[in-house]
C-alpha cells in the first residue's frame, strides 16, 4: 500500500511540474535560516509569526521575475545584466554575492556537522562537516542534471520534519492565530534587527540567480524546448507552470519557517531559553523541553536542509561568475565541458569547509554575510524589475502592470528593511 502511494506521488503530474521554484523555496530554509527563525521564536515568542505572512507575496513576486527572465531569454540573470548594463556593475554584484555565499556555505556545513555530532552522540563536528561538504560537491559534479534535480526535489521532504515537530508538542493555537494576523512587537534595536534578519533570510540574492539559471537548465535538458523569446507558441503553458511552481515553492518555504518559529517559541521561548545563535544549539535546547523525538526531528531537518542548500549556494555563485565572463556553464555538462563552472562550485564549497578551521567566528561571519546580502539585494531587485519591463530583453513577455506594482512594493519593503538595519547597527 505504501509502495503504491509512493509510486503515485512520484508520477503525479502536479509533482512533476514542481522544480526550480520548489527547490529554490526549500533551499531558503537552510541551517543559517533555521538559526534566524529559531532566534525569532526563542527571543520574541509568537510575536514574529506575522513576518512570514508579510514576506510571502514579495518573495513570490521577485522569484517569479527571476524565473520569467530565465525562461523567456534562455539566459541566466547575470548574463542578462551584462547585456543591459555596465560589466563593472555586474562584477561588483557578483563579487559580493560570491563572498556572502562562501560564508553562508561555511555556516551551513558547520551546522550540519554539529547536528550530526548531536544525533550520533560522538565524533567530531568538524569531520562530519567535511564529509557533508564533499558529499554535496560530489553530487553536483558526478550526477547528471535530471537525476540531480530529482534528488534535490526529494530532499525538500526533509523540511516536513519541522511541521511534524510542531504536532509533537502542545500548542495554543488561538494565541498563534492572533499573533499571525495582528503584528505585535516592541520597536527597539533587538526586534528591528531580527525583523530585518527574517526579511534578509527569506529574500536572498542567491535565490534570484539560482531560479533564473534553473529555468535555463530546464530548456537545455529538453531537446525540443526553446527560450520563449524565440518560441512564443508555448508561452502560456510554461508561464503557468512557473507560476504554480513558484507559488507552491515559496509557500512551502514560508510555511516551514513559520513552523520553526512556532516550535522554538512554544518550547525555548516559553521556558526562558533566549540565547540561540545556531540551528544546532536550537536542536540541543529542544531535547530537555520537548523530548527526544522533537529533538531528533529538528536535528535531522538541519542535515536535510543543508544537503539541499549548499549545492544551491555554490551553484548560484558558479552561474553568476561564469555568465559574467561568458564561460560554459550548466549542471547538464560534464566537468571537462565546463571546467570553470565546476571549479567555482568546488572552490566555493571547499572554501566554506576550510573557513570552519580558521579562527573566524562563524556567527560574526554570518552577520557580515547577511549584511552583504541585504546591501546587494536591493540593487539586484531594481535591475531585475527594469530588465523584466524591457521589451528588448523580454520581447512580448514584459511584466504586467499588476505584477510590476507588486514587484516595486517588494523593492520598497526590502529597501526599508536595509535602511532599518543600518539605523539600528
Amino acid at each position: 500500500m505504501v509502495g503504491k502511494l509512493f509510486s503515485l506521488f512520484r508520477h503525479h503530474d502536479a509533482v512533476k511540474a514542481l522544480g526550480p521554484g520548489l527547490i529554490t523555496g526549500a533551499a531558503d530554509d537552510d541551517p543559517s535560516g533555521i538559526a534566524t527563525y529559531s532566534q525569532a521564536g526563542a527571543q520574541f515568542g509568537f510575536n514574529m509569526l506575522w513576518t512570514l505572512v508579510l514576506t510571502y507575496p514579495f518573495m513570490v513576486g521577485i522569484q517569479l521575475v527571476s524565473a520569467r527572465i530565465g525562461r523567456v531569454t534562455g539566459r541566466g540573470l547575470a548574463a542578462n545584466i551584462r547585456r543591459a548594463y555596465s560589466p563593472w556593475l555586474l562584477y561588483a554584484i557578483v563579487l559580493l554575492l560570491l563572498v556572502a555565499n562562501v560564508i553562508n556555505i561555511a555556516a551551513d556545513i558547520a551546522a550540519m556537522g554539529e547536528a550530526m555530532a548531536l544525533v550520533a552522540g560522538h565524533g567530531s563536528a568538524h569531520y562530519y562537516s567535511l564529509g557533508f561538504g564533499f558529499l554535496c560537491l560530489s553530487l553536483q559534479i558526478f550526477l547528471p542534471y535530471r537525476k540531480y534535480v530529482r534528488y534535490l526535489k526529494w530532499l525538500t521532504l526533509g523540511l516536513l520534519a519541522y511541521v511534524a515537530t510542531v504536532f509533537s508538542i502542545n500548542m495554543p493555537w488561538g494565541e498563534v492565530l492572533t499573533h499571525t494576523l495582528w503584528p505585535t512587537f516592541a520597536w527597539n534595536n533587538a526586534s528591528v534587527t531580527l525583523i530585518v534578519a527574517v526579511f534578509g533570510t527569506t529574500i536572498s540574492p542567491y535565490l534570484f540567480f539560482w531560479q533564473a539559471s534553473q529555468e535555463v537548465e530546464e530548456i537545455r535538458s529538453d531537446g525540443s524546448a526553446k527560450a520563449l523569446f524565440k518560441a512564443p507558441q508555448g508561452a502560456a503553458a510554461q508561464l503557468k507552470r512557473i507560476k504554480v511552481d513558484t507559488f507552491i515553492g515559496m509557500a512551502f518555504s514560508n510555511l516551514v519557517a513559520f513552523f520553526i518559529i512556532l516550535t522554538t517559541a512554544a518550547t525555548l521561548g516559553a521556558h526562558g531559553v533566549t540565547n540561540i545563535q545556531t540551528s544546532a544549539q536550537a536542536a540541543e535546547a529542544l531535547r530537555p523541553l520537548a523530548g527526544e523525538f522533537a529533538f531528533l526531528l529538528f536535528a535531522m531537518g538541519i542535515i536535510g536542509t543543508g544537503l539541499l542548500a549548499v549545492p544551491v549556494l555554490s551553484g548560484s555563485a558558479a552561474y553568476a561568475v561564469t555568465e559574467s565572463f561568458r564561460w560554459h556553464n550548466g549542471l547538464d555538462l560534464k566537468a571537462l565541458q565546463a571546467r570553470e563552472f565546476y571549479a567555482i562550485i568546488s572552490l566555493a564549497t571547499i572554501g566554506g569547509m576550510l573557513l570552519n578551521f580558521t579562527p573566524i567566528d562563524p556567527i560574526k561571519a554570518l552577520f557580515w554575510s547577511a549584511l552583504i546580502n541585504g546591501v546587494i539585494a536591493v540593487p539586484i531587485m531594481i535591475v531585475m524589475m527594469l530588465l523584466a519591463r524591457e521589451p528588448r530583453i523580454m520581447g512580448p513577455f514584459t511584466l504586467s502592470r499588476r505584477h510590476t506594482i507588486i514587484g516595486w512594493i517588494g523593492v520598497a519593503v526590502m529597501l526599508a528593511a536595509v535602511a532599518a538595519m543600518f539605523a539600528t547597527m
